[in-house]
């Protein structure tokens, strides 16, 4: 007998496949069909377990106790979007061909459906299958009403239930009602991808570079950027690898983007406002460090590079803000408290360890 999980659902689809398969060489189409395939998959795999390739879509899934944060759906749909139109953008601008499918390639999109509820794996001959009733559903809201309403290519569609588990609600969701047979109503909510995808590109790039940074560090860990990226962005999670608390103040809209603000409390009384001036999920943020009651500050870039080895990178770049102070004395300050930030309150390594323990 199977035991009943619940967990969050995903179903990536590639829209434009089937006129564009039509419309093309056969050979040419399913190479870079192929590879937009396995870039998703490559994007998903960390966080959710492959449930199965289905022709022109990937479906994942994943327990609700391993993705605790919901925000983190959130995020990897908008990474996962963002490293889509990169790959098929330079897979077009690379190619020399002529042929219909080469020319085609910006015609492809994609589009996501994202469901929170029940199923459980069924094993059958070898093959395992996700069954029940909220897997039919994420099945059946692939056929939906949203192109003819909006006139949108690329988005993602959040079923009311996916969306109260996400603690975030972003803005300009365009609210509509599907029905269909065996199953009733149902209420989505969806997200234009390409207005969020210009909303990405167009924000106000906040970014201590390597040529102005007063120290940087480097530290490599086993696991890929997208589990790294969430011991860093999880309130909870940074809470046990730092040796202080921290507390969430202020979410724009529910959300960890530019403007949310977290108190790290160090102690008793001992507290640094750590304000977010710049965020790309899976990629970097930069934040602003401040010990409440004073002046100075620290500008932090955290970037975060997949190695060859399937691990993380992370590359921290620290920049003093102290009001009338020379350059020099900065390099030294900076020095100074990152030394004692890493060593005694970022321990860094640890991250490797609780990570091995969680799947223990």
């Amino acid at each position: 007998m199977n035991d009943t999980q619940h967990g969050h659902l995903l179903l990536a689809d590639i829209a434009g496949y089937t006129s564009y398969v039509a419309a093309t060489e056969l050979t040419h189409s399913q190479e870079i069909l192929t590879e937009l395939l396995e870039l998703i998959i490559e994007r998903f795999k960390p966080l959710m377990t492959i449930s199965k390739i289905e022709g022109d879509a990937i479906f994942a899934y994943a327990p609700e106790l391993k993705i605790p944060r919901g925000e983190t759906i959130l995020e990897l749909i908008e990474a996962t979007y963002v490293a889509f139109r990169g790959r098929r953008d330079a897979v077009h601008r690379r190619t020399t061909c002529t042929c219909n499918a080469c020319r085609n390639i910006p015609n492809l999109d994609l589009k996501f459906i994202a469901h929170h509820g029940e199923y459980f794996v069924q094993s059958i001959a070898g093959t395992k299958e996700l069954v029940g009733s909220d897997v039919n559903l994420i099945h059946r809201l692939l056929k939906n009403h949203v192109i003819e309403s909006t006139g949108w290519h690329a988005y993602a569609l959040f079923t009311e239930q996916s969306l109260s588990h996400l603690e975030a609600q972003p803005a300009g969701l365009f609210e509509q009602r599907e029905r269909y047979e065996h199953l009733g109503e149902v209420r989505t909510l969806s997200m234009d991808l390409h207005a969020r995808y210009q909303e990405l590109m167009d924000a106000r790039r906040v970014l201590v570079t390597a040529e102005e940074a007063h120290q940087i560090f480097d530290h490599e860990y086993r696991a890929a950027p997208q589990i790294i990226w969430e011991w860093f962005n999880d309130p909870h999670k940074r809470s046990q690898w730092m040796t202080s608390e921290i507390v969430p103040i202020l979410r724009v809209r529910g959300r960890i983007s530019a403007g949310a603000r977290n108190h790290c409390v160090h102690g008793r009384n001992q507290v640094v406002v750590e304000d977010v001036l710049d965020i790309r999920p899976i990629e970097y943020y930069t934040v602003r460090h401040t010990p409440q009651g004073t002046s100075a500050s620290l500008l932090l870039t955290f970037n975060f590079t997949p190695t060859d080895s399937g691990g993380t990178r992370v590359r921290l770049l620290v920049k003093a803000q102290l009001p009338f102070a020379p350059n020099w004395f900065k390099h030294i300050f900076c020095r100074i408290v990152t030394r004692v930030q890493l060593l005694k309150l970022w321990r860094l390594e640890k991250i490797d360890e609780l990570i091995q323990a969680s799947v223990s």
